[in-house]
């Protein structure tokens, strides 16, 4: 008998009832035999499990038949099947894509989880976990991030442990500003005593070019969170980002998305809150694939792997931190 796809939509109708009634049976559809862990061109009924287990492990009504009115069966193991909350709602154990902040800002993204001296630490901006250099060490982290309705303490998830300082084109490096202002107010006077016209004025130049927007947090408690990227999965190691290569993101505000890097090399000047100035170098960019609130999101290869950190954009694009850059500052490793 051929076994074509609008034969089999008719057998499909009649046996999946029978077919869900089994123990452990979650769901049927029709797709491609999987063998040896490769897809074949074989139509097939596929019955999802919870857990797929021996056949010596199983009576007679949880069996599974080789065929449904001559239609070859296939199992295949996905576990419970649940409905998903929304990605700004509170998450137990809470993966990459959903909603964290630290408890002065709105919200931005769970990154992932990495690791540090064999501890696990979740990943995200300075400006989401640090609140663009203005939080302490220890400073406790919501998820859902406050905007999202993220209060201290229920929905404390972890406490920030470390992040790379934001160099801002316009700001004064701490412990000298003040001094410097005090020493150009004296000069001024002295001038003004003297009768000279001049005046000098405190003005910091940017020391250095940022290379990432970036930050980890400790988790108060491991079980809390999940290796998991929402709709990606777990992550397959690490690659080195190349024009042209084919990404995708898992982000509180625009879900999981997909693009293309577009540029490389990319020199950029970042607005932050409060009319702040921040250049990048060494950057990627990709098109429009995210929003705000996506900022610490993950950006992967199509096969998962950890290509760079998102932490900015405009309507069109997308600016993302080279992963490498990201580790080294952090000494973070998978």
């Amino acid at each position: 008998m051929t076994v074509d796809l609008a034969s089999t939509k008719e057998i499909i109708k009649d046996a999946r009832r029978r077919l869900l009634a089994r123990d452990n049976v979650v769901a049927t559809g029709i797709g491609f035999k999987i063998t040896k862990e490769k897809k074949t061109s074989e139509l097939s009924i596929i019955c999802s499990v919870r857990e797929k287990l021996p056949e010596s492990q199983l009576s007679k009504k949880a069996l599974i038949p080789k065929t449904v009115d001559h239609v070859p069966t296939d199992v295949i193991e996905t576990g419970p099947i649940r409905a998903f909350p929304a990605r700004t709602d509170r998450w137990r154990p809470a993966p990459g894509g959903v909603s964290i902040g630290h408890k002065d800002i709105t919200a931005g993204t769970l990154g992932c989880l990495l690791k540090k001296d064999n501890r696990i630490y979740i990943l995200s901006n300075n400006h989401v976990l640090a609140n663009s250099n203005n939080a302490a060490i220890g400073n406790p982290i919501l998820q859902p991030g406050p905007y999202d309705g993220g209060k201290w303490p229920d929905d404390h998830i972890a406490d920030l442990s470390e992040f790379v300082p934001i160099v801002f084109t316009e700001s004064e490096p701490p412990g000298e500003c003040g001094l410097a202002r005090l020493i150009a107010s004296v000069l001024s006077g002295i001038a003004k005593r003297i009768g000279s016209r001049s005046r000098l004025r405190a003005i910091t130049l940017q020391a250095e070019e940022n290379l990432v927007d970036a930050a980890i947090a400790r988790p108060v408690n491991d079980y809390d969170v999940s290796p998991e990227i929402l709709e990606i999965g777990t992550i397959q190691g690490l690659s080195l980002a190349e024009l042209g290569m084919a990404i995708q993101k898992s982000g509180r505000t625009t879900g999981l998305t997909t693009g293309e890097i577009l540029q490389v090399e990319v020199t950029v000047d970042v607005q932050y809150d409060a009319g702040k100035i921040a250049r990048f170098t060494d950057q990627l960019m990709a098109g429009a694939m995210s929003q705000g609130g996506d900022s610490g999101s993950i950006v992967l290869t199509d096969d998962k792997k950890l290509i760079g950190l998102l932490f900015a954009g405009s309507d069109t694009t997308t600016i993302i931190n080279r992963i490498e850059n990201v580790f080294s500052a952090l000494g973070l490793s998978l």
